[in-house]
């Protein structure tokens, strides 16, 4: 056994410090590779460390076929060549330069055979060669495989990638698979310690689990980690690897209930324009949303069919599409239904819920009851990995950015615009702005059509994150009228406020009471606070409010 894993260790630690030569240096790929040819087990053996010391990442497939049984001799011409299954025979590719060869029968290459002392050899050298790779991501996956495999072979490589690394967060992934293959591995009480140190320095569930195994009791309640230092080594790592977890757990509930809060107010501020200025209780601004989501569809459909190339582009394309036709169902709604029902509360309410239901059937009729596919840009695909314990999605980072930004846009719209100060006038006191010469009947038809236009981009947004279909409105059309009553009709500044209080409320309280209860608790607290404080958290002073 002794033998054996020296011999390994040795092999493993040629294989590092051929990583650290020059690749110039070392022989060349084509003629390592013919190695692979011999007969001998022992010769293709020198041929893989061959390979991997000549660190040219072309090895890696060539390794990852060869490891699989994939890796062939074409008997037409004599190049090795990788194969896939195919019907009848294989699909080959040149294994140097990855040319397609087409397809060939089963009979007409052989395979180059591996045992299971060669698999071994394959499996430490792949990931040694691949911790030398040029790409930080690729080094990245090589130590987490590591890290995971704990394989005391590559503790040679580890040190040797450690030392000539240079991108910090590729040397942290090292340093953290090197601690725990010498946990794993190691017998020495010293550097068992040592590695326990350095995992503690890590805010990682997987860590922790590593730390919380040395700790672990028998059934009779007795340690099965019998040297003391290394228990003692292992509650100082987890202590800090679970006040760090802790940290990272509050801000990634600070960052969940932001990204609820911003999805909250661009679903919400829409309808705190149109309730604001008219009065008008709209039950069916959840489908402008929803219009808003299927808009998206079409136009990614378009992209696809006729713009693959430029896919990454549709979301943009979308945003202001979304905007000018929810905008001007909006303006068709106000001019042909809501300006009938002014003073009219109850019947506006009804009107706008069966005009709902009425959008929403006719989705249906349209596109079909299933969910639609809106695909995620590639700049807003993947997540920000900030520690192991804390990973915040792209897609949610753009949608806070771009509801800050349209809060930011509609804000300069209202101060500085003429049409901003005739909705203000006309919010403060309708008879007055009237008589003014302000068309009131002008401003109500803009500003139902501007609050539909912005929640037609509310749901290019949450297009990204949540199903679309012929219900996606219904989900946010409660929480949007709680965030508007709670901030204060017809005040942008509460309604931002409102959205991120109640996102940041919400997810707190959901690890403890459930996601149900969330809502319920919330729900109930924003009736106790209007009653105190009927006109919510930033009353508008002045407004004359209609009856």
């Amino acid at each position: 056994m002794f033998p054996t894993r020296m011999v390994r260790a040795l092999r493993c630690l040629v294989l590092a410090l051929g990583l650290l030569l020059p690749t110039a240096a070392l022989a060349d790929l084509e003629g390592d590779l013919d190695g692979l040819r011999e007969k001998s087990y022992n010769a293709k053996g020198e041929a893989v460390e061959r390979i991997v010391a000549g660190g040219d990442e072309r090895a890696v497939p060539i390794l990852e076929a060869f490891l699989e049984g994939n890796l062939f001799i074409a008997d037409q011409d004599d190049r090795i060549v990788i194969g896939e299954d195919s019907d009848g025979g294989y699909r080959i590719i040149d294994a140097l330069t990855g040319e397609a060869l087409g397809e060939v029968g089963k009979r007409d290459v052989s395979k180059i055979k591996i045992n299971n002392k060669l698999r071994q050899l394959v499996k430490g050298s792949l990931g040694a060669l691949t911790l030398g790779s040029k790409d930080p991501a690729a080094r990245i996956r090589a130590a987490d495989a590591v890290f995971r495999s704990t394989q005391v072979e590559m503790i040679p490589a580890l040190e040797a990638a450690i030392a000539k690394e240079t991108d910090a967060t590729v040397k942290a992934r090292l340093r953290r698979a090197l601690a725990a293959t010498q946990l794993a591995e190691s017998e020495d009480t010293e550097t068992r310690v040592a590695a326990l140190q350095v995992l503690g320095e890590f805010t990682d569930p997987e860590v922790r689990t590593l730390a919380a195994g040395v700790l672990v009791t028998d059934g009779d309640g007795n340690p099965t980690e019998a040297d003391a230092a290394v228990r003692a080594a292992a509650e100082a790592a987890l202590k800090s690897i679970e006040e760090g977890l802790a940290v990272a757990s509050l801000i990634a509930n600070i960052f969940q209930g932001i990204s609820l809060g911003s999805v909250l107010l661009l679903a919400a501020i829409g309808l705190a324009i149109t309730f604001g200025v008219m009065g008008v209780i709209n039950m069916a601004h959840g489908e402008m949303v929803m219009l808003g989501a299927y808009t998206t569809f079409v136009v990614q459909e378009l992209f696809r069919a006729s713009f693959p190339g430029a896919f990454d582009y549709s979301l943009l394309v979308a945003v202001p599409i979304a905007f000018v036709v929810t905008g001007v169902i909006g303006i068709g709604i106000e001019r042909g239904i809501i300006r009938w029902l002014y003073g009219r509360p109850l019947e506006t309410l009804l009107a706008t819920w069966g005009l709902s239901l009425i959008l929403q059937q006719a989705v249906r009729t349209i596109f079909g009851p299933t969910n639609r596919e809106v695909g995620n840009p590639s700049w807003m695909s993947g997540a920000w990995e900030v520690t192991g314990g804390l990973v915040l999605t792209y897609n949610r980072i753009w949608i806070i950015l771009f509801a800050l930004l349209v809060f930011a846009a509609l804000m300069a719209l209202i101060r500085r615009s003429s049409y901003g100060l005739q909705m203000r006038a006309v919010t403060q006191n309708r008879p007055m702005a009237s008589s003014m010469g302000i068309r009131t009947g002008w401003v109500d038809a803009m500003t139902f059509g501007l609050g539909s236009g912005i929640a037609g981009m509310a749901g290019v947004a949450l297009s990204q994150i949540d199903n679309v279909s012929p219900n996606l409105g219904q989900g946010y059309i409660i929480d949007s009228f709680m965030v508007v009553v709670f901030g204060g009709v017809g005040n942008l500044w509460g309604t931002l406020v409102g959205a991120f209080s109640l996102g940041l409320v919400n997810k707190f309280l959901e690890p403890y009471a459930g996601a149900v209860l969330a809502k319920i608790f919330i729900l109930v607290a924003i009736i106790l606070f209007i009653q105190k404080r009927p006109r919510g958290l930033f009353a508008l002073r002045g407004r004359a409010l209609e009856s």
